[in-house]
């Protein structure tokens, strides 16, 4: 998949490819990851990339001259793009969306800064704006550089368990279940009992109780837009049960 980031800060974005799941997704030649930036279109002395909104407020406003020469040599780059602005006023990034770009051949993010950026050129030029969450940055480059962490995880062959992916939180609208490893007794802790009986089927039960019980508490957005089955309402049903009687038990430990 072909990525190109339109960011008045290159080495923020290019900083995403030099560790981790995005770094192996380069080596493998699965994801092309490149940058442009509007000060390098700039035509006066000062590379001027900004000026001052009409009607006036204040900060800055990214003029559409630059901005949007970088696009189309991003565009030319990588042909039939889909052109992509970071924005608080963009949808919502989710799985369904990461999926969606994931799939696409080749995809321009745009990250404006200061205030925001020409309206005429998002009107003229994006096909469509994407926010990662309700809040605002600096800039659109951590937002591109979550987008393309999310996105080389999908591509075929990156991950060396493709179950990763499948058993990742949100892949079914739940959130992941706890992990463990070695050793078994940490800090006065222990793993478990059933993830080290060997039984797997008990282990899947246990897990998946885990992640509606986990999701139920931390996410019931999810949990009731995930709805229930009748496995997974016994498992939960089983899950409170037996959370009931600890603390019963517990509770008359306590009283003596």
């Amino acid at each position: 998949m072909n990525i190109a980031v339109v960011t008045l800060f290159p080495e923020l974005v290019v900083a995403v490819g030099e560790s981790g799941i995005p770094r192996i997704a380069l080596e493998q030649g699965a994801l092309v990851l490149s940058t442009f930036s509007p000060r390098d279109f700039a035509t006066n002395r000062h590379r001027t990339v900004d000026d001052r909104p009409f009607g006036g407020g204040p900060g800055m406003l990214m003029i559409p001259e630059t901005l949007s020469l970088a696009i189309d040599a991003a565009k030319a780059s990588a042909p039939n793009a889909r052109v992509v602005l970071m924005s608080p006023q963009g949808g919502r990034l989710n799985r369904a969306k990461v999926q969606a770009l994931a799939e696409l051949p080749a995809l321009i993010l745009v990250c404006g800064r200061y205030e925001g950026i020409d309206q005429r050129v998002v009107d003229v030029l994006v096909d469509e704006q994407l926010s990662i969450g309700d809040y605002v940055l600096s800039g659109g480059e951590l937002g591109a550089m979550v987008v393309i962490d999310a996105i080389a995880r999908r591509l075929p062959g990156v991950l060396g368990d493709a179950e990763s992916v499948v058993q990742d939180s949100f892949e079914t609208d739940l959130l992941d279940h706890p992990h463990y490893t070695r050793p078994d007794q940490w800090q006065g802790h222990e793993v478990p009992l059933v993830l080290r009986s060997g039984n797997h089927r008990a282990i899947d039960e246990w897990r998946m109780q885990q992640r509606l019980s986990g999701t139920a508490r931390v996410r019931p957005d999810l949990f009731y837009e995930h709805g229930l089955d009748e496995r997974a309402r016994a498992l939960l049903t089983a899950e409170w049960q037996h959370a009931a009687e600890t603390n019963d038990k517990l509770g008359r430990l306590s009283d003596e």
